[in-house]
């Protein structure tokens, strides 16, 4: 008799032979088909609807679900980006950090997923992405997004598109009566909620783990992860935060209902019309052109009491808030991408005095000057602390979860023929979510040591709440009278008390 033992090796092997990933995947609302990456790897679905086209009389209303489908949807491109100005390179952001310009659509409420779960029994963290743009501009379509590597470094990346502009942040007091909550506004928040939502039910379908899910966003995308962290709506939805450049505690770009309220009126008398009815009737076309007029400002939070507190400092200080572990910091060039700060140094002081009153000389010895170069130097500084310092050195005082805080100060090489902006705004995302192969630059192997360094730290961090681990360098959490912040460039190092004197004082004169 023969022996079965090369039958056997044969079906051991067919067996145990790992599964490629399943191009076809069930949601709630219907099957959707992906593809695969170049060697197979990783699975990705782009323009998966997460609500319904937020069209017509669902214009300015809170997202609403989207319809069931029959059959198997393809999901291999992305959808449309939100209503906002062509996308069009301009100072430092290249083509790179730009959305794709074309299609543009009220109908954008799309999300996309990579994965790389194969065979793993063991559901993979969830990483969701927030873009930035002023909250008036941005898609998740853009190059520095794409999630495949992050995909490879073992978590499931989601990145998703809400509403932006007037579409997304405009509020009316006949919207606020017409609406559940009595308040409007905020629709952008909203849709990123919805978002979130639809992660909870869907993704252990593409491998994710939901009770394990990351929030991160930069610039207005850490406006709205700080919004998500701040939101009672959002409570149980995700499970850390990542905020990079950004957070509510500066102050710009928000306002109380009633001034949001008045607003949304200014821009209904702009438009010509009596009635919120009619304003849905306007094409989206011509919504735009009002929104670009730019006589009654840009359209942004809404301190609502509903999506947000009406007094979110109030909130945080009382540990009202939804308490993760938080990673946050700032770029170098986070306070000049603002423009340029001409003033001698006699206004900067009368400035000081007129600010501070009796506590100016301790101001001018945190941001000292002796000539008018030291002004434009401190005035950038104190820009930046506020904009992207001062929300990480407040919420890490009322967290009961590790709040890990940094700097990047790290300055990608020249491009030929083009300005080299040094660390500017934006430049850490590349590094972040392990895309410099999508910016075209000439890069050197120290730049490629810190993307490798930043994507091990955010998917650590996603991971299990904490950057550290092998191979990249020990960042202690900030505990506000510490104040550790590790600082990223050619010599990643702890620093201990960085800038804490400055935030300390700037946190006691918060104005709004």
């Amino acid at each position: 008799m023969k022996s079965m033992l090369p039958v056997l090796i044969v079906l051991f092997i067919a067996c145990t032979k790992p599964e490629t990933p399943k191009t076809i995947v069930t949601t709630d609302k219907g099957m959707v088909e992906g593809y695969k990456n170049a060697d197979g790897s990783i699975l990705i679905f782009k323009g998966i609807p997460f609500a319904a086209p937020p069209v017509s009389n669902l214009r300015w209303k809170a997202p609403q679900p989207a319809s069931s489908w029959e059959g198997v949807k393809k999901t291999v491109e992305f959808g449309p980006s939100p209503i906002q100005n062509p996308p069009k390179p301009f100072y430092c952001w290249t083509e790179e950090f730009i959305a794709q310009p074309e299609p543009l659509s009220e109908d954008c409420l799309y999300l996309n997923v990579w994965s790389g779960v194969q065979e793993v029994v063991e559901k993979q963290p969830v990483f969701v992405w927030i873009y930035g743009g002023g909250l008036s501009s941005g898609s998740a379509n853009c190059a520095i997004y794409d999630g495949e590597e992050m995909a490879k470094k073992g978590v499931v990346f989601v990145s998703l598109n809400y509403r932006v502009g007037a579409l997304g942040f405009m509020a009316h007091e006949e919207l606020s009566s017409e609406a559940d909550s009595g308040t409007s506004g905020n629709y952008g928040f909203l849709d990123q909620i919805a978002a979130l939502e639809w992660v909870q039910k869907n993704i252990d379908q593409f491998g994710g783990d939901p009770n394990n899910i990351t929030i991160a966003g930069q610039s207005a995308g850490a406006y709205s992860v700080h919004t998500l962290i701040s939101s009672p709506l959002a409570k149980g939805l995700f499970h850390k935060a990542i905020l990079q450049s950004g957070g509510l505690f500066n102050g710009s770009l928000q306002k109380g209902m009633e001034e949001a309220e008045q607003q949304g009126k200014s821009f209904m008398d702009l438009a010509g019309v009596n009635s919120i009815a009619e304003l849905r009737g306007l094409p989206t076309e011509k919504v735009l052109e009002l929104s670009n007029q730019g006589s009654i400002g840009r359209f942004g939070v809404t301190r609502d009491g509903f999506v947000l507190p009406r007094d979110i400092h109030k909130a945080t200080a009382s540990g009202n808030f939804n308490q993760v572990p938080i990673m946050a910091g700032w770029v170098t060039g986070d306070g000049s991408f603002m423009g340029e700060f001409d003033q001698t140094v006699e206004d900067y002081r009368k400035e000081a005095d007129s600010l501070y009153g009796k506590e100016a000389p301790v101001f001018l010895d945190l941001f000292p000057v002796a000539a008018e170069e030291d002004v434009k130097k401190q005035k950038a500084k104190l820009t930046m602390l506020r904009f992207a310092g001062m929300t990480p050195h407040i919420l890490a005082g009322y967290n009961a979860k590790p709040t890990y805080v940094y700097e990047f100060a790290h300055v990608p090489p020249d491009k030929p023929n083009f300005p080299n902006y040094g660390a500017f705004h934006t430049s850490e995302v590349p590094f972040a979510l392990h895309t410099l192969h999508t910016w075209e630059r000439p890069w050197r192997p120290e730049d490629r040591d810190i993307e490798d360094m930043m994507a091990t730290y955010w998917t650590n961090f996603a991971k299990t709440g904490d950057p550290n681990g092998l191979g990249v360098p020990v960042w202690q959490s900030y505990k506000k009278a510490a104040g550790n912040v590790l600082r990223i460039s050619d010599a990643t190092q702890m620093q201990k008390e960085y800038v804490k004197a400055e935030l300390d004082f700037l946190k006691n004169h918060i104005t709004f």
